[in-house]
């Protein structure tokens, strides 16, 4: 008898085991009522959104968060944005009929219900189909907060320009962010890398082309994943002198008719250079020439590609 008891008992297991398994196969085989679900900062549903982070107050392509998603059969929707304890702070729609299969968009502006701006932080999508709720792992960030630029000094003072030619200016930033350079209110080089210290670097170029030898006053700026981006004001300040040819010495004191010579800095391989009535074309980093013969202060321009320094010539009698 107790033979065919434990036998019966392990007939039961099995069955309840198998009729366990099958109903799991069976819910793994039916699909959840809410598919395509992709939550992004600002109005993206490209297939490779930017992250949520989000900032209201940017003034930017990423003021907004966005909710996409696709239904496969036609419901009434609830869509809300929860903090971190589960208590909601937004509602984006209530019980709105949607349609299946076509992809829904749904944006938050940062607001509460209240429609006060909510404090910064981390905040999820949850949708609700009758009386099914779906919560989601999507994470909402909301930042407000600007970076601050807490130091930049450039490694030269001197940018001698020409192709591959840079100034690389360090920076140390509040937060992760990408450095932005500005030359007065235009932006001219953004940092490709998110870094709280780091260098950007100025080839001596606008829009593509060359400026005119002289001194430029830059300013660093930074702009983080949210949009977020440095208040003009708070901006600090480096000057650059560009140049596209340096001579060494640049004042020079020779008796008339005699030798003597420059150092010429330069990335060009060919330049020309005045003295008095002559002039002519050289390359190489020294130029050697001859003071004329009549007393007085010559200036001695040397110039590459329309871009030219000068250096003082005192010629004495001999």
């Amino acid at each position: 008898m107790q033979r065919v008891l434990t036998t019966v008992t392990l007939l039961g297991l099995l069955v309840a085991t198998a009729a366990a398994f099958a109903i799991t196969e069976h819910l793994k085989l039916i699909k959840s009522p809410i598919y395509g679900v992709v939550i992004s900062a600002g109005h993206s549903t490209g297939r490779r959104p930017p992250p949520a982070v989000f900032s209201p107050v940017c003034n930017c392509p990423t003021n907004v968060a966005t909710i996409r998603l696709r239904l496969r059969h036609p419901e009434r929707v609830t869509v809300t944005i929860v903090d971190k304890d589960g208590n909601t702070v937004a509602t984006l729609a209530h019980s709105v009929l949607l349609g299946a299969h076509s992809p829904q968009h749904r944006t938050w502006d940062g607001r509460t219900d209240t429609g006060v701006l909510a404090p910064d932080g981390v905040y999820k999508p949850r949708v609700r189909l009758g009386d099914r709720i779906f919560p989601f792992a999507n994470k909402i960030t909301l930042d407000t907060v600007q970076p601050k630029v807490l130091s930049a000094t450039r490694l030269k003072p001197v940018l001698l320009a020409g192709p591959g030619r840079t100034v690389a200016i360090h920076y140390v930033l509040s937060e992760k962010a990408h450095p932005l350079l500005y030359l007065g209110n235009r932006p001219i080089s953004l940092g490709r890398h998110q870094r709280p210290s780091g260098k950007i670097k100025w080839s001596g170029r606008l829009d593509h082309k060359p400026l005119r030898a002289g001194r430029y006053v830059l300013s660093i700026g930074a702009v983080d994943t949210a949009g977020n981006e440095t208040p003009a004001a708070e901006r600090m300040h480096v000057t650059v002198d560009v140049r596209y040819v340096e001579l060494t010495p640049d004042r020079i004191t020779v008796r008339s008719g005699r030798p003597f010579k420059v150092h010429v800095t330069t990335a060009a391989r060919r330049y020309t250079w005045h003295l008095g009535h002559r002039h002519g074309e050289r390359r190489g980093r020294v130029l050697r020439l001859r003071a004329p013969t009549t007393p007085g202060t010559y200036r001695l321009v040397v110039a590459e590609n329309g871009q030219a320094t000068t250096a003082v010539v005192k010629v004495r009698a001999k």
